[in-house]
């Protein structure tokens, strides 16, 4: 493999910054400096890009194009330098340059392209496919703006824009070459022709899809990854009409209208043109990178029959789900293919990844809103829905019931999730509880119909971002131990476990950890001006704010210990650090209630001599990648506290566990198997199984003013949200978050049974904390959850899924 040496690096900075920026060094911003040394990283990768591509075209190779609304990369700079090999040469070359590569990184934002999870695991897939050489591109929309910036300085979330855009990208190409149309609203009409029966689509709106490509390059590997993003722009951006008229306003105000489709992630959609909002957003992505494929292929194999033979399609969670039917559109009405030659052709291409239990969050359209805005991919929905209601009447006949429910389209929505399993070829779950519960319950008669389609296949974290960079120092001294082809490898990963016994390896490993916790107190204090004591446990619960993930069961707990603190201060209660780390949703009032719980019980016990030197509560603001990097390898106990049931995965208790926290958790999503990896005296399990809970759904006589009258605990906790203990005004206390837990406030109280696993979840949180206190033995335990943690590294995911689904081949 080729490789740079220091003074190739240092020579081509410079030249760098000479000729893209005019300046020698001693002139250079640091935003400069940084695009000088992204740009000769970037150089390097696209050489074997373009080898690689033509790899692909000559060996025949099938390619993945694997949609999703969204793909958290993290910053790309030290993440690209560790995957070439690089790491070393760059730190050493900047340093004989006067540099620190630490500051340079600082320059570099997060890209807005995800909220959570979804988008992590997207970023973790495109690293290990090209580690694995295995051709992939991913397709998502260039957000101008992420989410939002999270502030906390008010008490409470305030959001603010997130233009990570504002400087530009050092690592996106432009294709304008590439662009394509993409058509809403509007007429369709049969028309005769001398070819037959065409369709028709007139007096449509366009928007121009410019794609922009980012490469992701593997560790080691020979292919990048293609990273697609779309942009929306107006077929005419100034409308020289009213332009000269002097009506400047109207003169972009179509661009301005059109361009939104891409400006920012997830509109809020709480009202009707927020729903029209993602809808376009979602076809948008769906029809751009549907009409690449085809063209793709056009120019390179020919024949649209031969798609499957070279492109598989993964729809990562509903969002894309419209590429089903837009790929119909593309084959029938602009191929001229048959119906039957298209859906048969699509139906081998596609297939869905489901990442919800929740059924209010499985995707619904309302019916008329979607029939006016995409008439013609309506169209095709209704002739699948039509063919799809024949295939269960003829299994249920006479189950008009079960007929509406399995329907695509009922009841005025069209439904998302219904489409993909009625003709997608393979629909899997993201772990192996999950896999079994939509057999079970979500998807129940789906699966009695299609038995062959379903299938279970866990999530994996990439090893190369989330212990090479982010834990750089232990993932150096695992290699002084074992060698670094773990990297490339993953499986070499399992001769840690010999280590954990090694009173050597342990030393120094709970000497990293250490480490790891002073570097997020120094991060914290020059971010947020708090002060934390590593010396104390670091108790983390990271992950987006909703109620099944209970972080307010996270925040009753810590008020239990406060109150046993005021009652007796010479109570064992251990001194903790708790650190949460969370972004609501602008429109979930709920989940802002509980940050804004949260962080006045962070200043009631701050402002408590009884409390403050014992307990600690830190709100980490704005949690992102780069964040986690910091958070994830200073934790000592990783919260994974969701409902039983209803995590479908997760992927951050992956990631603590490859840098030593332990869990406490529920038997849900991957904590089941993150417990079987390392054993039940090695994690901390509470609370009701996934069974016990659907035994109380479905029986309902579970009453939580029942648990608050006879527990004083529970009682005492609740009743502090409401009689004045926490610090906020009166007239702003926590009625609503008391009233959900206790009478419903129009829903089922507690329905998330907060206040049903609060015991158990005490008992294990003391028992672990016992454990902590005898250090050696936590450090064992600590080393071991690191060992096992390589099953879960995303290049076995990706491997499970090429072996079961995709049948790609390795680019030799």
């Amino acid at each position: 493999m080729e490789h740079l040496t220091k003074e190739e690096i240092k020579e081509g900075i410079l030249q760098k910054l000479r000729r893209s920026f005019g300046h020698d060094l001693e002139d250079a911003s640091q935003d400069e400096i940084y695009k000088a040394v992204g740009l000769t990283v970037r150089e390097f990768i696209m050489d074997r890009w373009a080898d690689a591509n033509k790899a692909v075209f000559e060996q025949s190779a099938k390619r993945l194009y694997y949609l999703s609304a969204e793909f958290l990369m993290g910053r790309a700079l030290v993440s690209n330098m560790i995957n070439l090999s690089l790491l070393e040469n760059y730190r050493a070359a900047l340093g004989e340059l006067g540099l620190s590569l630490s500051d340079i990184e600082e320059q570099e934002a997060d890209a807005g392209l995800g909220n959570g999870g979804l988008g992590r695991l997207a970023a973790c897939f495109l690293d290990a496919l090209s580690t694995l050489d295995l051709p992939v591109t991913g397709c998502c929309i260039r957000y101008e703006h992420g989410l939002f910036r999270q502030k906390l300085d008010t008490g409470e979330q305030t959001e603010v824009d997130d233009n990570w855009l504002e400087n530009g990208s050092v690592w996106e190409i432009p294709r304008r070459e590439e662009k394509v149309e993409v058509h809403y609203g509007g007429e369709v009409h049969e028309v005769w022709t001398a070819e037959g029966l065409k369709i028709e689509h007139t007096n449509y709106s366009s928007i121009i899809a410019v794609p922009y490509d980012y490469p992701v390059i593997g560790y080691r590997s020979k292919i990048p990854a293609t990273l697609r993003l779309w942009s929306a722009r107006a077929k005419t951006e100034l409308d020289m009409h009213y332009f000269n008229r002097g009506d400047y306003a109207r003169a972009v105000e179509e661009s301005a209208l059109v361009e939104s489709v891409s400006q920012i992630l997830y509109p809020e959609d709480n009202h009707e043109q927020g729903k029209r909002l993602r809808l376009k957003q979602f076809y948008f992505l769906s029809s751009a990178s549907m009409q690449f494929l085809v063209n793709r292929h056009k120019k390179r194999y020919g024949d649209v029959r031969e798609l499957p033979e070279h492109y598989t399609v993964q729809i990562n969670d509903t969002h894309p789900t419209v590429a089903i039917p837009e790929m119909i559109r593309i084959l029938t009405d602009d191929e001229g293919l048959s119906w039957a030659e298209a859906y048969k052709i699509t139906a081998s291409m596609f297939n869905y990844t489901n990442h919800t239990i929740l059924s209010e969050a499985l995707e619904r359209w309302n019916e008329g809103m979607f029939r006016e805005l995409l008439p013609r991919i309506y169209g095709i929905v209704k002739e699948i829905d039509r063919v799809f209601r024949d295939k269960i009447w003829q299994k249920w006949p006479g189950d008009v019931a079960r007929l509406e429910e399995m329907a695509i389209i009922s009841n005025g929505e069209v439904r998302m999730a219904n489409l993909c399993i009625a003709v997608c070829g393979r629909v899997n779950g993201v772990s192996e509880l999950h896999g079994e519960i939509i057999r079970t319950r979500t998807f129940r008669d789906f699966y009695i119909l299609f038995p062959d389609k379903f299938l279970g296949i866990t999530n994996g974290v990439t090893h190369r971002r989330w212990l090479a960079k982010a834990n750089e120092p232990l993932a150096r001294l695992i290699a002084e131990r074992i060698g670094d082809g773990y990297l490339k490898h993953y499986a070499e990963f399992d001769r840690v476990s010999e280590l954990t016994s090694d009173e050597g390896f342990l030393a120094e490993y709970a000497e990293i950890r250490r480490q790891n916790k002073i570097r997020l107190r120094d991060h914290l204090y020059k971010k947020q001006g708090v002060e934390i004591d590593p010396d104390t446990a670091f108790d983390t619960q990271a992950k987006r704010l909703h109620e099944y993930k209970r972080q307010l069961l996270k925040l009753m707990h810590i008020m239990r210990l406060y109150f046993l603190i005021k009652r007796d201060p010479t109570a064992q209660v251990p001194r903790t650090t708790f650190l949460f780390a969370a972004k609501a949703s602008p429109g979930y009032y709920r989940a802002k209630e509980i940050i804004r719980l949260i962080l006045a019980a962070a200043r009631l016990i701050d402002n408590d001599p009884d409390t403050k030197d014992i307990l600690k509560i830190v709100f980490i603001e704005n949690y992102g990648v780069s964040e986690a990097e910091i958070l994830i390898p200073a934790t000592d106990i990783s919260e994974q506290l969701s409902t039983a049931g209803l995590e479908a995965s997760g992927t951050g208790n992956m990631k603590f566990m490859a840098s030593g926290a332990v869990t406490i958790g529920t038997l849900d999503g991957a904590n089941i198997e993150i417990a079987n990896a390392v054993g039940r005296d090695a994690v901390f399990i509470f609370g009701a199984t996934a069974g016990e809970i659907e035994r109380l759904d479905t029986y309902g006589n579970y009453d939580p003013r029942k648990v608050y009258a006879q527990n004083a605990d529970i009682k005492q906790v609740l009743d502090s949200f409401i009689d004045g203990t926490m610090p906020v005004p009166s007239d702003r206390q926590f009625g609503e978050l008391y009233g959900s837990l206790l009478d419903g406030n129009g829903e089922r109280a507690d329905k998330y049974y907060l206040l049903h696993d609060f015991d158990s979840y005490d008992r294990a949180w003391f028992e672990m904390m016992g454990v902590y206190a005898d250090r050696e033995r936590w450090m064992r335990i600590s080393a071991l959850n690191t060992a096992r943690s390589h099953i879960f590294f995303a290049d076995r995911t990706i491997s499970e899924y090429n072996e079961k689904i995709w049948k790609m081949k390795a680019i030799e």
